[in-house]
């Protein structure tokens, strides 16, 4: 398992070769038996195969190429939708529409995703997660019809990899552990912690093809900018107030 783990990489390409349905029915039911908030399984996987759906689904994912090719597609949600409905049958009033289950169930939701992830790598499969899932997720909601207090969190491509591509960095062990308490970073030791990454030619190569001075303005001008963020978190929080976990 840890070999297993240690050797995890996005796979962006897949080949033709169909995922069988038994064997994918196996790796949600693995997914299913994830830890979560008070057993209430407060999330729902919506598994997509049908190709014009994954063609509506592309331009919410920035058209990359993947979520068109993988043979399957699926979009985690946070759920409180069917144990309130459950609720609501049993005589019980459901307090479910708030912020703070909403982060109970994105939780939840993330667990099982990541549970996916490790059961599918385990019998030869590739993934790769879709962080675009929450910046078009009013979009996401409308194809897939889903009702209120649903909402889209992450998206997994899965398929047989067609290639295998090397494995992107990791930041050393230090700069991600903190024993007893946390410890907060020094000047040299993030120049330390940052040295490989910013030694790296394929980042030298970012930051050329950027016109930009260091790595870090890659990402705070160009991949993740202030401006993106802002814009995308103001549409999601919509989305939570139009879904009904915000008042």
């Amino acid at each position: 398992m840890l070999d297993l783990l240690n050797q995890h990489r996005s796979i962006r390409k897949y080949t033709d070769q169909p995922i069988d349905s038994k064997l994918l029915n196996q790796l949600l039911e693995a997914a299913c038996r994830t830890s979560n908030t008070g057993n209430m399984q407060a999330y729902s996987i919506v598994v997509t195969t049908d190709s014009d759906i994954k063609q509506q689904l592309a331009p919410t994912h920035f058209n990359q190429p993947m979520t068109i090719q993988a043979p399957v597609v699926l979009t985690f949600c946070a759920d409180f939708n069917r144990f309130s409905q459950w609720c609501e049958q049993r005589k019980a009033e459901p307090g479910y529409d708030n912020f703070q289950s909403f982060m109970a169930t994105t939780i939840d939701t993330l667990l099982a995703a990541q549970t996916f992830c490790i059961a599918a790598e385990s019998v030869g499969l590739g993934i790769c997660y879709l962080g675009t899932t929450t910046y078009n997720a009013g979009e996401i909601i409308n194809i897939l019809k889903l009702p209120k207090l649903v909402v889209p969190i992450t998206t997994i491509t899965v398929g047989y990899p067609a290639d295998m591509p090397a494995q992107t960095d990791r930041l050393p062990l230090e700069a991600v552990i903190h024993y007893e308490t946390y410890h907060d970073f020094t000047p040299s030791t993030i120049d330390q912690l940052y040295a490989e990454k910013e030694d790296s030619e394929l980042y030298k190569q970012f930051i050329t093809e950027n016109n930009k001075e260091t790595l870090a303005q890659v990402f705070t001008d160009v991949r993740y900018s202030k401006k993106n963020n802002e814009f995308f978190s103001d549409k999601f929080l919509h989305v939570l107030k139009d879904q009904g976990f915000l008042k």
